[in-house]
């Protein structure tokens, strides 16, 4: 019987295991696939769900997840900001942050910092101006954190999270008229203070050459505020970064300019440091309001900070909060090493004999043949470039409402030409607002009486309203006291801000030259 031979075992060599492709991210740049350590909306794109499914479609949903994390996938655009000025170009970064945030927050606002010092004294002139720089930093990252609280939605502007943390109607009514009248009043202020830094300028540089028939007020006035048009026909709000990194550099140099020159002179004879005393205690009270209210507009531009972390890239591994709090704390150092100096140097050299109008009226009045002309010429020309560099970037959110109308209502991108008339229109605008109301200079009490809430009020209740901390927890107490702190000392200092407009006859005292 013929024996059957065994039966031959045979092997069956085992499937090699597919090793997970690499992810070929938008920018080109290929980076092997990482197990996400949380749940994300696409974490059901994985290779143990789609195991079966064969090599090549595998591979296309691996690399759409990587795709879809990389860019955000859940974040809804609106096509209309596409052709906004704010949103239209968001390649900004770090760097544009800074820039923006330095030239938003230091300007002309500084330089009447000592003013406030004349009422306030040394120690409260100290505490109030060094509480009220901690206060706005925090509220800073607050509006930093806020930008991208909710997922999938970016609020690109201050109003739009507004009206997420109060509802769609209170949140309008609460934001719009102190960002606009924060935006067009410091325009308006801008126009005003450049136009009369012009006139001295020129008067310092030709001296009694050019006296026979010099320009008046109102016609620098409207020079000023045709240069201002002509740099608002810049697009968008990354556009304009380099000027205003030119504003940033230049309100640097003259902040530290006017009090390393005021403290290297003689100080007048008949110096004081004791605060500024009234007749009547009402007066006096009124007065320290006013002061308090200088301290806070000094710390403006919250209105902005939206609009600056909008214009860059956002997506889950790259948020846009990193690079603005880079950029913002950068800036806000900068900001520090400027209203510091000034406000204290500025009220050491000249203590209770501070004119209202500033530090460089002060220079003016006291220095005028201490320091050589070039010198005093180039400190009221870098004024200039600041002033219309911070124009621009306060002007951006009211070109932004004015094209956000017109492309609601026609569904189409503004021309050319409709872009430009919106831009001449606000800038001639604001310069007759300016001539017909020409005390609004010396409205820096109540400017940062109105506008307070923006700054040191609104973002604590939009943390509270939107984080929604632990009721009754220490975040949940904080955020709620400091917010309505900030609404009464915007009451109180509205009022001492109106006070010392109505004491003061409403008249425009700018740098008035002696004789």
């Amino acid at each position: 019987m013929e024996e059957r031979p065994e039966t031959e075992l045979i092997s069956i060599p085992a499937t090699p295991r597919a090793s997970t492709p690499e992810i070929l991210t938008p920018s080109g740049q290929r980076s092997p696939r990482k197990e996400a350590k949380s749940w994300t909306p696409s974490s059901f794109i994985s290779p143990r769900f789609i195991s079966p499914i064969g090599t090549p479609m595998k591979r296309a949903l691996i690399n759409m997840k990587g795709y879809l994390e990389e860019v955000g996938h859940l974040t809804k655009l609106n096509p209309q900001d596409a052709w906004l000025p704010i949103t239209e170009s968001r390649n900004g970064n770090a760097y544009y942050a800074a820039f923006h945030n330095l030239n938003a927050g230091v300007g002309f606002q500084a330089l009447v910092l000592p003013v406030a010092f004349s009422f306030l004294g040394w120690s409260w002139g100290i505490i109030s101006l060094t509480i009220a720089y901690v206060w706005q930093l925090y509220t800073l990252w607050i509006l930093v954190q806020l930008h991208e609280a909710v997922p999938g939605k970016r609020y690109n502007r201050y109003v739009e999270l507004s009206q997420a943390a109060f509802g769609e109607k209170l949140g309008v009514w609460l934001a719009v008229f102190p960002t606009v009248y924060l935006s067009a009043g410091t325009a308006t202020a801008l126009i005003l203070i450049g136009g009369e830094t012009m006139k001295l300028f020129f008067q310092i540089v030709c001296g009694s050459v050019c006296s026979s028939n010099p320009l008046t007020s109102i016609e620098w006035y409207l020079v000023f505020t045709s240069l201002c048009i002509v740099l608002s026909q810049l697009p968008n709000l990354n556009s304009i970064a380099g000027l205003s990194l030119v504003g940033a550099v230049t309100a640097i140099i003259y902040s530290t300019m006017a009090w390393v020159l005021s403290v290297s002179k003689p100080r007048p004879p008949s110096i004081s440091y004791d605060p500024i005393s009234l007749p009547s205690f009402t007066a006096s009270a009124f007065t320290v309001l006013n002061a308090l209210g200088i301290v806070a507009f000094a710390f403006r531009g919250h209105n902005l900070a939206l609009e600056i972390q909008s214009t860059m890239p956002s997506t889950f591994k790259h948020p846009a909060h990193v690079p603005m709090w880079k950029g913002a704390k950068v800036a806000y150092s900068l900001i520090a090493m400027s209203l510091f100096p000034i406000a204290i140097g500025g009220f050491w050299a000249y203590g209770n004999l501070m004119p209202p109008e500033g530090i460089l009226s002060a220079l003016f009045e006291f220095h005028i043949h201490d320091i050589p002309r070039g010198l005093l010429a180039m400190t009221f020309l870098l004024v200039v470039f600041n002033c219309l560099s911070s124009f621009q970037i306060y002007s951006m959110p009211v070109f932004d409402s004015f094209e956000a109308s017109y492309t609601s209502r026609t569904n189409r991108p503004c021309s050319v030409w409709v872009r430009s008339g919106f831009r001449v229109f606000y800038g001639f605008f604001s310069f007759f607002i300016g001539v017909a109301l020409p005390f609004l200079s010396s409205l820096t009490g109540l400017l940062g009486g109105l506008t307070l809430p923006v700054t040191f009020a609104y973002p604590c209740f939009m943390w509270v309203l939107i984080k929604k901390p632990t009721k009754y927890s220490f975040n949940w107490y904080f955020n709620w006291i400091l917010g309505w702190l900030g609404v009464a000392l915007s009451v109180t200092l509205s009022i001492g801000g109106i006070w010392s407009m109505v004491n003061s006859g409403l008249k425009l005292k700018f740098f008035n030259p002696p004789g």
